[in-house]
């Protein structure tokens, strides 16, 4: 969320960054808002300040009928007061929450992922697209991947995995796991998978994006089921004041994602690319704003690491600024290449999100010299599970149609391939 001050401060400036996003910033509504909140503060103060007042004035001895009438009339007044700032607060507060982060000057112009900008590749050759087979192809033929069992459970956009691929998504959790906590240095966390309507709207995931959420309520308890790992973890220093010496924090989790796609019908129906239910390990980190775009580079190379410990090709793209999610004002798209569909895909989005978060979720340093502000959050994805099979079994599949699996992730496989048949060796 925004400071309404510093938006209209930065006037046409924010709005020329705000177009780039595809975002019409109305400056007059926003400060009609900002100055209808304002002066019904000034008039809570001002009611307070004259009750107050007359309270001390009045002389002493029990008050008469016309002093206590106007006590309740002044009272009265003060909760009127009251009423219309909240409402007024209310108005400016829903009006911010829809307004998405600032993209950085640096970021590309564009509103997809054509005009996302290569930065750079890494692992192997990419491995010819001409006759390379899908992962579900693969999955299905070795008996580690069931979509029909998936379909029957729950219908579309699930996934069963089976034998050797059950092991090969917990190989893979607890590699990454290890790699991040043990080499990059964040402390795993156990978090919750369903948090209340708070925790969302602290890292922007409502009211933009409520259609997209799987939802319980059960009395007058409502929960979502979080589509990342970044929600609870982010959020486990809200409504806190940091030491700027204990910075960064770096947290890591293994958690399931849910997320309705609702936006997506059609797209990418056949195998795992596109699920309601993932597992996913994150990445977030918490740090001085000073110090976003140096831990921002910092986490792409945690991220690209696994791919690379996995031998697996992939290529960095830094996102246009129409094409970032709603808290970020610069991403870094890692993407692995997929020979069976012929193209790089998206593995991991690793996001500079500013204080953007941090201001909804309140969120603040204390620096050595007691100046308080607020924080910068970044997080990103390293890696999803599901898709990080389809990239093992696309790459790695054999011309008998057995996988070999990269020799990073065979200590926690306990196997180095995978048969036909799901037999392994």
């Amino acid at each position: 969320m925004h400071d309404p001050s510093e938006l209209i401060e930065a006037g046409e400036d924010a709005v020329r960054r705000l177009a780039r996003r595809r975002h019409d910033l109305d400056l007059d509504t926003l400060g009609t808002a900002l100055r209808a909140r304002s002066a019904a503060q000034s008039e809570v103060t001002r009611l307070r300040t004259e009750l107050n007042r007359t309270a001390k004035a009045r002389r002493s001895g029990p008050p008469t009928e016309a002093e206590k009438e106007a006590a309740r009339a002044l009272r009265a007044e003060v909760q009127q007061a009251e009423a219309t700032a909240r409402t007024a607060a209310a108005g400016l507060t829903e009006l911010l929450l829809g307004i998405p982060n600032l993209p950085l000057d640096a970021v590309p112009d564009g509103d997809s992922e054509k005009e996302a900008v290569e930065i750079r590749r890494g692992g192997p050759a990419p491995r010819p697209a001409a006759g390379a087979r899908h992962h579900a192809e693969i999955g299905e033929a070795l008996g580690i991947l069931d979509s029909p069992a998936a379909a029957r459970l729950s219908g579309a956009r699930f996934s069963v995995a089976r034998g050797a691929g059950a092991r090969l998504e917990r190989a893979l959790g607890g590699f990454f796991l290890d790699l991040h906590t043990q080499e990059h240095g964040y402390t795993e966390q156990s978090v919750p998978f369903l948090v209340n309507r708070d925790t969302m709207t602290g890292t922007g995931q409502l009211p933009k994006f409520e259609e997209d959420l799987f939802r319980t309520k059960v009395a007058d308890r409502e929960l979502f089921l979080i589509p990342t790992a970044e929600v609870p973890l982010t959020n486990l220093v809200a409504g806190q004041l940091l030491d700027a010496r204990t910075l960064p924090y770096a947290f890591t989790a293994r958690t399931p994602c849910f997320r309705a796609e609702a936006g997506a019908y059609g797209r990418d129906t056949r195998g795992v690319l596109r699920l309601h239910q993932f597992e996913k390990v994150e990445l977030v980190r918490i740090c001085a704003p000073e110090q976003a775009q140096e831990q921002l580079e910092l986490m792409v190379g945690h991220a690209e690491e696994c791919l690379r410990r996995l031998e697996l090709s992939f290529r960095t793209v830094l996102l246009p600024a129409g094409d970032m999610g709603f808290s970020a004002r610069m991403t870094y798209d890692i993407e692995v290449w997929l020979p069976g569909g012929g193209a790089y895909r998206e593995i991991s989005s690793v996001s500079d999100c500013g204080t953007f978060q941090a201001r909804r979720a309140d969120i603040r340093v204390k620096r050595a010299d007691g100046r308080k502000s607020p924080a910068a959050t970044l997080n990103g994805s390293a890696l999803p599970i599901g898709r990080t099979v389809a990239a093992l079994l696309e790459q790695g599949v054999q011309e008998d149609g057995s996988v070999v699996l990269p020799e990073a992730l065979v200590p926690y496989a306990g196997f180095r391939r995978i048969l036909p048949g799901g037999a392994t060796e």
